[in-house]
């Protein structure tokens, strides 16, 4: 049965201390909701915000493909198997943990916050080596439309995931540009930055989103300063 489920961000879970402000649309951490530990195959979809100089200190990921997508600032990264940059928006990132990594995110600078979005997807087997890999899209986005960010089914031009049944897109979305959400069985639709409005549902503002279950394709307008949207596709 088709179902539009609505969430709005001042419904999500917050995490608020003197370095981070981050605001989870599934349990995470502390908080913990049963009837919110995901949609589809998306278990995390984070929307943080971290002080400058400050940031994530060493920890331990273990089988998770984690996607990280920048909106504004840059972040650092440092893994235990030697990868080193730093994100900035229109690069996309991936983390495969495998059978273990251990890494760092911090905001490198001394005066301006980052602010980003991180999102996990179990893996096809546990136990891969772990891996990294970022990409610039930011000519792809350009074009207008949706674009494939990260995917298990080889999409061109996207970070690949070892997750053959999740597909990411986004956009950045003109004022007024009309685009559809994708065809699938679990479509979870986050505005990271501006409005849209979503057919037969109507205006979603930044940090809503909402989670679409065999609901077809579904027209998005963006609203009179753009949009900025990320779309999960998965099982």
């Amino acid at each position: 049965m088709s179902a539009v489920d609505v969430r709005r961000a001042g419904s999500r879970m917050h995490t608020r201390i003197d370095w981070l402000d981050s605001r989870h649309s599934f349990s995470f951490g502390r908080h913990y909701d049963p009837a919110n530990t995901h949609h589809g195959l998306l278990l995390v979809n984070n929307d943080d915000r971290v002080a400058p100089a400050s940031g994530f200190s060493t920890h331990f990921h273990r089988d998770m493909e984690i996607v990280t997508w920048v909106l504004s600032g840059r972040l650092e990264h440092r893994d235990s198997v030697g990868n080193h940059g730093e994100l900035y928006p229109g690069l996309a990132q991936r983390m495969s943990a495998g059978t273990g990594i251990e890494h760092s995110e911090m905001n490198p600078s001394p005066m301006d916050e980052v602010h980003f979005v991180q999102m996990w997807v179990p893996p096809d087997s546990e136990g891969i080596a772990p891996g990294y890999e970022q990409r610039d899209i930011n000519g792809d986005l350009g074009k207008g439309g949706l674009r494939p960010i990260a995917s298990g089914r080889g999409h061109d031009g996207a970070i690949a995931i070892h997750q053959r049944d999740a597909v990411l897109w986004g956009a950045r979305l003109r004022p007024g540009e009309v685009a559809s959400t994708p065809d699938g069985e679990h479509v979870h639709l986050f505005v990271a930055a501006g409005d849209v409005d979503l057919q037969d549902t109507g205006a979603l503002g930044a940090g809503d989103a909402a989670r679409l279950t065999q609901a077809g394709e579904l027209a998005l307008t963006a609203g009179p300063s753009g949009a900025e949207i990320l779309v999960w596709v998965t099982s």
